[in-house]
């Protein structure tokens, strides 16, 4: 099962030793969640008025583009607008800055993806199963394929009512893959080049990215498995920070409401021992290079 390991780090701008920078590495690309137990977001006076369900509108989260700053998914407006993005870019450099104390080793590299913001609970939600974050899964994104590049998820629970977001969390990720490679298969001949040029994603999607997609879906599909496997409960408080690897932890969001993310690409020559990536492992496994 994934173990959780905790670091006291209690700012986002704290500096920190190399004892604690190695460990923060070495947990993470080994597989594991890395939680700062008390490590919260402040919000402002004003930024209240944002922890509710109705933030988000007719949607579950809404999205901050590092592209442009735009915000997206959420029915605010006007001043109001103003301010949770404001709120978002905060969040967004908080987390940067927290990185580059804990991990200088990734800051060469690494690259700021989206931040989210979700108010709506997560339990009771109905979506189809392919979209199900309650059924464990590894991250791969349809639209945006990585091309190898690590997914590190940086997340900080702000509910105010005292509610814990509730995680399961499941097999490292090499026994998720041998479980479900003999049913993996290679992509078409050509399909990379017409996902690409029909718009359907956001760039070529690599026999990694193939790899990954199938894996994520034969996972949330399986419902046998879903049972079965070996996993575990994990509660993250409110005013708690966690990190970790998505495409390479198992997980699943259970419960809970009013949470930050944040996104980070790093490749896979940028980590401290690449042979732990997901990229290297399937490689390894399958006998062939993927990007």
């Amino acid at each position: 099962m994934t173990p959780i390991i905790s670091l006291p780090i209690m700012s986002w701008d704290q500096p920190c030793s190399e004892d604690q920078q190695n460990a923060a590495m070495d947990a993470l690309e080994s597989g594991c969640v890395l939680l700062l137990p008390d490590l919260p977001f402040a919000l402002l006076d004003g930024e209240r008025q944002f922890l509710s369900a109705a933030t988000a509108g007719a949607g579950k989260n809404v999205s901050l583009s590092p592209a442009d700053g735009s915000v997206s998914g959420s029915s605010a407006e006007g001043a109001d607008l103003e301010a949770l993005s404001a709120m978002m870019e905060r969040f967004a450099a908080g987390s940067r800055g927290l990185l580059r104390q804990l991990m200088p080793h990734y800051d060469r590299t690494i690259r700021l993806a989206r931040t989210s913001f979700r108010p709506v609970e997560i339990a009771g939600r109905v979506s189809s199963w392919r979209k199900d974050d309650t059924r464990l899964h590894v991250d791969s994104f349809p639209s945006s394929p990585t091309g190898g590049k690590r997914i590190l998820r940086l997340f900080t629970n702000v509910n105010p009512d005292g509610q814990n977001r509730v995680w399961r969390v499941g097999e490292p990720f090499e026994q998720v893959a041998r479980r479900f490679m003999p049913a993996l298969s290679a992509p078409a001949w050509g399909s990379s080049q017409i996902l690409n040029l029909l718009g359907i994603t956001k760039g070529p999607r690599s026999a990694y990215d193939h790899h990954m997609l199938q894996l994520h879906d034969r996972m949330k599909a399986d419902t046998a498995y879903q049972a079965a496997a070996s996993q575990h409960t994990c509660e993250f408080k409110p005013g708690s920070t966690w990190l970790v690897y998505t495409d390479q932890v198992s997980h699943a969001a259970m419960g809970g409401r009013c949470a930050f993310e944040q996104t980070f690409y790093l490749p896979v020559e940028g980590m401290q021992d690449p042979s732990r990536s997901p990229l290297k492992t399937l490689e390894r496994l399958l006998g062939r290079e993927l990007v």
